[in-house]
Formats: structure tokens, sequence, C-alpha cells
């Protein structure tokens, strides 16, 4: 069904809703049309770019318009998916059949892990395989890679491209990068990431790791509350940005010691990552300096819990031969 432009949209009256200057904001932060603004924000969001009068405006009108959209038959549910949500290779194929054939488009998939269990391997490996061609397993698009910790390297894309039959050149030019300095810096570049990923074919945004600026900005108990609004707000936009541009979201999270238990680790983010996370994976490493990985599917809406083995080299991921070497 083709999009309401805001352009278009009327007032009860039969004016137009919004002025030329109210279009170029909105335009300016990625809202385009009718469906952009149901799908895409909040009252509160809008009232930051708009009068808040005028954001209640334009969000219940935009509500009452789209209405006979909001309700479906499961059964329109199931095809839409059918026809829509795509999946994206990890490299490994073990790994593809755990999660049901790839990293979904349309939801969020959490990665968690100790320090040099392979996380921001993986981050890479995803940013180089969302370009290759469907057949086999990309998505013939590009990535927006979110970098919080100045761990990505240019140098691991060349040699991941070269691997998978790819031109380093035209791999890494396909890989837009946000260094993010601070969580207010990473909530910000979020926000006004929608241009980007509209006219770049963003098809995956990664973000490498979810939580070390909260994690380090906010310190204690009195900050706890704080943070897990912020960064609740920021989950909720990354999965209605998964929805709306159907890709696929894949973010890396840190491991945290838990009190209860000597030796137990978990992932950081509480209850708000494991909400908002569709699909939660745990990755870790055998033993030291082996290539090899391990990673355990922990939650899913709809697949069983299973481990699979693959290994990481100079390549990139792959999998495990069955002469390679043992965990």
């Amino acid at each position: 069904m083709e999009e309401l432009m805001l352009k278009d949209l009327k007032s009860e009256s039969g004016r137009k809703l919004l002025n030329s200057k109210q279009l170029a904001v909105l335009e300016e932060a990625g809202y385009m049309s009718a469906e952009d603004i149901l799908e895409m924000a909040t009252k509160h969001e809008l009232a930051l770019l708009l009068t808040p009068k005028t954001a209640e405006k334009l969000w219940n009108t935009v509500a009452d318009i789209l209405k006979p959209r909001t309700f479906r038959p499961a059964a329109e549910i199931q095809h839409l998916r059918r026809t829509r949500i795509e999946r994206l290779t990890t490299g490994s194929r073990k790994l593809d059949e755990l999660i049901g054939g790839g990293i979904e488009t349309c939801s969020i998939t959490e990665m968690a892990g100790s320090y040099g269990a392979g996380k921001t391997e993986m981050a890479h490996q995803l940013s180089v395989n969302v370009q290759l061609p469907r057949e086999k397993g990309g998505l013939e698009g590009s990535c927006l890679y979110f970098d919080t910790e100045k761990t990505f390297r240019p140098e691991r894309i060349v040699e991941m491209a070269e691997a998978v039959g790819l031109d380093p050149k035209e791999a890494v030019e396909h890989i837009i990068v946000a260094e993010c300095y601070s969580s207010d810096h990473q909530i910000f570049l979020l926000n006004n990431s929608h241009r980007i990923v509209r006219e770049n074919n963003i098809r995956l945004i990664v973000v490498d790791s979810l939580m070390a600026h909260f994690r380090s900005e906010y310190i204690g108990r009195e900050a706890l509350a704080e943070r897990q609004q912020k960064l609740n707000q920021y989950m909720a936009r990354l999965g209605r940005m998964a929805r709306k541009f159907n890709l696929a979201v894949f973010v890396t999270n840190q491991a945290v010691s838990s009190p209860d238990f000597f030796g137990a680790t978990h992932p950081t983010g509480g209850n708000v990552v494991a909400h908002s996370s569709c699909t939660r994976l745990w990755i870790r490493r055998p033993k030291a300096m082996s290539p090899l990985r391990i990673v355990r599917l922990t939650e899913s809406p709809y697949l069983p819990t299973g481990e699979a083995v693959f290994k990481i080299t100079s390549r990139g991921v792959q999998d495990k031969e069955e002469t390679g070497e043992d965990a």
C-alpha cells in the first residue's frame, strides 16, 4: 500500500495540517510519511521538533487515518512474515541453523559474552556479509555501524571481504561508521540516522557495544532508574527502525559477574535489554588461544535453546571442520 506523505495531510477543515517550516523540520529528522510518524515517533519526540500542541494534533490525526491498517488477522501477519522477513548469514552454517536461518530482519539480535569471546568479530563479519547477494546469504545492502569502544577495524573488513569474494574497497565503502563518544551521543546519532538509512540502502544496524557508555556514566543504584529509562527508549527506537525499514539489528553486550553466584556471569542491561531483544545469544571461548567459539541460544520467541560450535580465523567466521580442533 502506498504511503501517505506528510505534505498531503489535511486537518478537519480541509487545510494543510503542517506548514512548510514544520514539514522541513520533520523531513530533516527523517519523518517523510504518515506511516513514519505512527511507526517511528512518540508524541514526546514530536513535541521536541514541533510545539506540543501541533505534535499532539499531528500524531492523533495520523493514528486515526491509519487505524484501519492497525488491526490485522493473524493470517495476514503470518503472510507478511513469510514474504517480508529475510535472514542474514553469520558465516557459519551451524550457527545459522541454530537461529532459524540467520540474523532476522525486523527485530533485534543480541550477542553477549566476556571480553575476547568474539562479539566484535561477529559484528565485523555481519557488516561484510550483509553486502553479499541473497543467494549467498546476504541482503544486498549496506551497514550502519555504531562504534562505542573504538574497536572497529577497516583492516579486518578487508580480510573478511576477500574471504567471501567481495571487493575490499567496495566493502569498506558500504559500511557507514558512527563513533559514539557518550551515551547521550549514542542516542543522538541513532535518533538522527533515519535519512542515512533511507539514502544508503542500510539493511543492517550494528551497535558494538550496547552498554559500554551506559555502564561507565551511570554508576550506583541511585543512577540505575535514569539509566534504564534512557536505555529503554534507545532499544525501543532500534526496534522501531528494524520493523520500519525491514533491517536486521545486531547489538553486542558485555558480561557482568553475578553477586549471588561465585564466578557466574550474565549480560548487562537487566530486564530492559532482555525484553527488547528478540533473539539472545551467549558466546564463549572454550579455552584461551583457541579459534573455536561456542554460541548458545538463550532466548527466542519461537526457537528452542541450543548450542553451535564454529571458529574465527583470519578469514573470519567459519564452520568448524569435522577434523578440526575439538573444544
